[in-house]
């Protein structure tokens, strides 16, 4: 069986950015389960595992462009000016780190300036980066005989005392 729309697939991963960290790996997570084509992995990621079969490997690379979406799609924030530095130069076009809440870094691309906002595009951290990656298919199931089989397990038999209900008027 090769992996196809639909199919459940468990693999194990490594993605990274290419020459460097590790950003992702089942090593540390465990395998990944999946239903192929539900967007739950990387879309370049997925085609890429289109038509292999279990037990089969394959590492590669995937450029930013397809990693990440189009710049132009990415969200962008009306930041009051007061948030930059007073000296930094505040034209379209210039990049600044920021730090979220969480401790998280991300990145803006200016895209407009007015006297009393920077609007910001805001770049992931791993925008502009190619990714290399290690897959190895360790599972896949077909998804007709997987929905049979839930399908047609018996639930199991509810409890007597769990119909043993006493009913209150909720109260406002």
């Amino acid at each position: 069986m090769k992996i196809a729309p639909g199919s459940i697939v468990r693999i194990d991963y490594e993605i990274r950015v290419k020459g460097g960290d590790v950003i992702e790996s089942s090593a540390k997570s465990g395998p990944v389960q999946y239903v192929h084509g539900e967007g739950k992995l990387l879309p370049a990621l997925e085609r890429r595992l289109a038509g292999l079969s279990a037990g089969q490997s394959l590492e590669g690379e995937i450029p930013s462009a397809e990693a990440i979406p189009p710049e132009e799609t990415l969200p962008t924030r009306a930041i009051p000016r007061a948030e930059f530095p007073k000296d930094a130069p505040l034209e379209i076009g210039s990049l600044f780190e920021a730090h979220t809440a969480t401790g998280g870094v991300i990145d803006l691309r200016i895209i407009a300036v007015d006297e009393r906002h920077v609007t910001a595009r805001l770049l992931p951290p791993l925008f502009g980066k190619d990714l290399a990656f290690k897959v190895k298919v360790m599972m896949i199931e077909d998804p007709v005989s997987h929905a049979r089989e839930i399908v047609f397990k018996k639930p199991p038999p509810i409890p007597a005392e769990a119909l043993d209900l006493e009913l209150e008027e909720a109260k406002d």
